[in-house]
């Protein structure tokens, strides 16, 4: 079972983390909006198993880290697809 302060502490992770900060820096180098989710949603997968899926740790990765991890990389790829457009209309 998971806890509510295990959640917050992936969704946080997560925002602050690779998803986060290279969802928003790949989002900004577009103004497509499909094409700056495609690029959040595919550092949000490729994260958990690059990071988390060391054989040494034998952690296993669940499938809401992946949801997770999925989601705030979409987000951020939009949120820096947003800011370049915005920052180009001034």
């Amino acid at each position: 079972m998971l806890s509510l302060l295990d959640l917050l502490g992936t969704i946080g992770g997560s925002i602050l983390g690779l998803p986060g900060i290279l969802g928003v820096t790949l989002g900004m180098t577009t103004r497509n909006w499909i094409i700056a989710m495609i690029l959040g949603g595919v550092i949000g997968v490729l994260t958990p198993i690059i990071l988390g899926g060391h054989h040494s740790a034998h952690v296993p990765i669940t499938t809401l880290e992946y949801s997770v991890s999925t989601v705030i990389g979409i987000i951020a790829g939009l949120v820096g697809c947003a800011i370049r457009r915005k920052g180009a209309m001034v």
